[in-house]
């Protein structure tokens, strides 16, 4: 069975949910996904990537979004939905939230599961992108296995 430890930020849409459960064709896939919730330390970068993706009243509504503690509980219940999408496609799906040091817990469960590969699945972040910041690109020279930067879907 291949293992894909998949990052996620926000719920898994059908789309998302097709796409990475037919990457592998037929072979058989076992996620473990990682939800990180929001922080209040992403809300100036999540801003300036509305205002680059021209969604100017997502940037205004950034300060709206529940953060911290406060954003546990959305994180949740969006790992559930995931987690039950994924299962409903056939696929073994299991999760966690991760609030601190995200790319020290993705190694670690990498390691762990013996997983053969990363998806990250997040909204674009241009400036994290840009200076290489992106977990994407720090994952690549953190995990050992091959890292798939894909972009999440809106519904």
């Amino acid at each position: 069975m291949f293992t894909s430890v998949l990052m996620i930020e926000q719920p898994l849409t059908p789309v998302d949910v097709d796409f990475v459960t037919t990457l592998h064709g037929d072979e058989s896939v076992s996620f473990v996904v990682l939800m990180q919730p929001r922080g209040d330390r992403d809300r100036l970068l999540r801003a300036i990537d509305d205002v680059a993706l021209g969604e100017l009243p997502d940037a205004i509504r950034e300060g709206d979004e529940p953060e911290g503690d406060a954003a546990r509980g959305p994180a949740e219940l969006a790992l559930e939905h995931s987690l039950a999408s994924l299962r409903r496609k056939g696929a073994k799906a299991v999760g966690q939230i991760i609030e601190d040091h995200p790319l020290d817990k993705l190694k670690a469960v990498v390691d762990e599961t013996g997983a053969d590969e990363v998806i990250v699945l997040t909204a674009p972040h241009y400036v994290e992108e840009f200076f290489h910041r992106d977990w994407a690109s720090r994952a690549r020279h953190k995990v050992g296995v091959p890292v798939l930067k894909l972009f999440a879907h809106k519904e």
